[in-house]
C-alpha cells in the first residue's frame, strides 16, 4: 500500500489536553478540565526551563549602542539565562566588525571592584538575573558613545499555552514528553487518577531523557593537555 506522504503531524493544544487526560485514566469531560490541563502544561514548561537547556528555545540578539558611562543595560525580557556574551565594536561594517568576548563574573566579583565607574572598553560583566529579565552590568563601563553593543544569545522563555487551539510552542519531536508530563501533573491533582500517578511518573522521566539526549549539541569534542605548565 502507499503510504500518505505527509509528515505534517502536529497536535494544537486542546488535542494534547486530550490525551493527557486519556492516558491519566479518564476521558476530557468540561471546560475546567481543559482549563486545568493548560494551567498544567505552562507549569510543566516552566519546569522544563529549570531543567537545562532546550535548544530550539536559543535566541540572538544585540542590543543598541551602549552609551559613555552607563553601568547596566537591560536584556531581552523574555530570557530565561545567557548563554554567551560579547562585545560588539564596529556593528555592521563588514570589514571591521568584531565580537570580543566577555568575562561573565559572579556577583561578588563585581561587588569587589573598587572603582565600578573607570572607564574603557568593556572586559567583564556580571549578569544580574531579575524578575523583569536579565541586566547587563559591565566593566569597564564605556569609554564612548555610538562604538560598543553587546551581541548575545540567550535561553528564551517557552511560549503560555494558548486559550484556543494553538500548537506548542516546541519541535514535534518533544510532543510525547509534553503529553506524558501533562498526564502525570494531571494525575497528580485528581484523587481518583491517584493510583496512576507512579506508572505516570516513570513514563514522563522515560520520555524526557529521551528527547534531551536527542536535543543536544551533535559536536565533536577536543582535549588538549597543557604540557609544562604547572
Amino acid at each position: 500500500m502507499a503510504t500518505s506522504g505527509a509528515i505534517t503531524f502536529n497536535m494544537d493544544f486542546p488535542e494534547i489536553a486530550e490525551e493527557a487526560w486519556e492516558r491519566a485514566g479518564r476521558e476530557m469531560r468540561s471546560g475546567y478540565d481543559l482549563r486545568t490541563a493548560r494551567r498544567s502544561m505552562n507549569l510543566l514548561t516552566i519546569e522544563w526551563a529549570n531543567r537545562g537547556i532546550n535548544l530550539w528555545t536559543i535566541k540572538e540578539a544585540v542590543s543598541n549602542y551602549l552609551s559613555k558611562g552607563d553601568l547596566d543595560y537591560s536584556l531581552s525580557s523574555n530570557a530565561i539565562d545567557v548563554l554567551e556574551i560579547n562585545l560588539r565594536t564596529d556593528d555592521g561594517v563588514q570589514a571591521s566588525q568584531r565580537d570580543l568576548p566577555l568575562t561573565r563574573t559572579s556577583a561578588s566579583v563585581y561587588a569587589s571592584i573598587p572603582n565600578k565607574l573607570t572607564q574603557g572598553r568593556p572586559t567583564q560583566v556580571w549578569i544580574d538575573r531579575q524578575r523583569s529579565g536579565p541586566v547587563a552590568h559591565v566593566w569597564p563601563v564605556p569609554d564612548k558613545d555610538s562604538t560598543y553593543k553587546i551581541s548575545y544569545f540567550y535561553l528564551e522563555r517557552i511560549q503560555d499555552a494558548g486559550e484556543g487551539g494553538y500548537d506548542p510552542d516546541m519541535p514535534f519531536r518533544f510532543l510525547p514528553c509534553l503529553v506524558a508530563g501533562l498526564a502525570y501533573y494531571i494525575a497528580m491533582k485528581t484523587p481518583e487518577l491517584s493510583d496512576r500517578v507512579v506508572m505516570l511518573k516513570q513514563i514522563y522521566d522515560e520520555q524526557f531523557q529521551l528527547a534531551a539526549d536527542e536535543d543536544r549539541e551533535k559536536v565533536s569534542a577536543r582535549f588538549v593537555p597543557r604540557i609544562g605548565y604547572p
